[in-house]
C-alpha cells in the first residue's frame, strides 16, 4: 500500500534530532530515511518547518519536497511580521510549499490573535491549508491554554473557506478535538506523535488498552474517516510500528484514504507518482 506521511520535521545533523531518532529505533540521516520509505511504501511526506520563515531553513532533499512553511513566535514580533506575511507568500507561491505551520502553545497567542490573520488571508487567497499544533508539547515552557483543541474552533468558523489541520488530534483532549471536527466541515486532522519513542507494539495494546480505546471511540464518533490523515511526527516517533497500530485502529476498509488519499486531497499533492 502506498502512504504518504502528513506530518514531520527534518533537521539532521541536529543532536536534539539525533537522540529523538535513536530512541525511536532509528538514525536521523537522509539516507536512512530514504531506505524506510522505501520499506514502508511511504511515497510523499509532508515537512512541518520548524520555529522560522526564513527560506534556507526550507531546503529539503527531493523526496521530502513538501513542506509547510512555520510560524513560530518570532515571526510574529512587531519588528519582524511585515516581512515574515511576505516571506510566507513567497513560499505559498511554490508549488511545494502546500500550507502553513503554526506552533500554538509554543507561541502564547490565540489562534483569534490579529497578528495571524494576514497568514489566514494568504492560505486562503493561495487555497492551502493551515495545519496547527494542537495538544501536548514537548516543552515544559509551551502553554497549553492556545494549543487546547477548542483554539481551532473561533478561527475555523471565521474563515469557513480555510482548510485547517488539528496535528495530533488534539492529543490527549481526544473528545473536544472530536467536536472540533465534527462540528467544522473545515477542520481535519493528522494522528502523528501519539507516541513519543520505539514501540513495542504487542505491549503497548495490552498496557495502554484503554487510551487505544478512547482513541477509537472518538476517531469513530466523528463519523468521518476523510477527515483523518497518518502522520508520525519523525524523528520523534518512528515508522514501522507506529504504521501496525494504525492498521489496528483504523478500520480496514478506510486504510486507504487513512494512510493516502486523504492527505493527497487535503494538501493538494497532485504529482505524485
Amino acid at each position: 500500500m502506498k502512504r504518504i506521511d502528513a506530518h514531520l520535521h527534518y533537521r539532521t545533523g541536529n543532536p536534539h534530532f539525533d537522540q529523538l531518532a535513536q530512541r525511536a529505533g532509528h538514525e536521523n540521516s537522509e539516507e536512512h530515511l530514504r531506505a524506510v520509505f522505501a520499506r514502508e511504501g511511504i511515497v510523499c511526506a509532508i515537512v512541518m518547518s520548524n520555529l522560522s520563515m526564513a527560506s534556507d531553513d526550507m531546503q529539503y532533499p527531493d523526496f521530502l519536497r513538501h513542506y509547510c512553511a512555520g510560524i513560530g513566535s518570532e515571526s510574529l514580533m512587531p519588528d519582524r511580521i511585515e516581512h515574515s506575511i511576505e516571506t510566507a507568500e513567497k513560499h505559498l507561491r511554490l508549488k511545494d510549499c502546500v500550507g502553513l505551520k503554526i506552533y500554538a502553545g509554543y507561541t502564547p497567542r490565540d489562534l483569534s490573535d490579529p497578528a495571524y490573520m494576514p497568514f489566514y488571508e494568504l492560505a486562503k487567497r493561495y487555497a492551502k491549508p493551515v495545519a496547527v499544533h494542537m495538544g501536548v508539547t514537548a516543552h515544559p515552557r509551551a502553554l497549553l491554554r492556545y494549543c487546547h483543541p477548542m483554539q481551532i474552533d473561533e478561527v475555523a468558523v471565521a474563515f469557513p473557506e480555510l482548510q485547517f489541520v488539528m496535528c495530533h488530534f488534539g492529543n490527549p483532549w481526544l473528545m473536544d478535538a472530536a467536536a472540533v471536527l465534527e462540528k467544522n466541515e473545515n477542520v481535519a486532522a493528522d494522528l502523528s506523535g501519539l507516541i513519543a519513542g520505539k514501540l513495542d507494539l504487542e505491549h503497548y495494546l495490552q498496557d495502554q488498552h484503554g487510551y487505544v480505546e478512547q482513541l477509537k471511540t472518538w476517531i469513530h464518533y466523528v463519523e468521518d474517516y476523510q477527515k483523518f490523515m497518518f502522520g508520525t511526527d519523525w524523528p520523534l516517533t518512528g515508522f514501522g510500528e507506529y504504521i501496525r497500530l494504525f492498521e489496528h485502529i483504523i478500520p480496514e476498509k478506510h486504510h486507504e484514504s487513512f494512510f493516502y488519499e486523504n492527505a493527497k486531497r487535503i494538501y493538494g499533492l497532485t504529482d505524485l507518482s
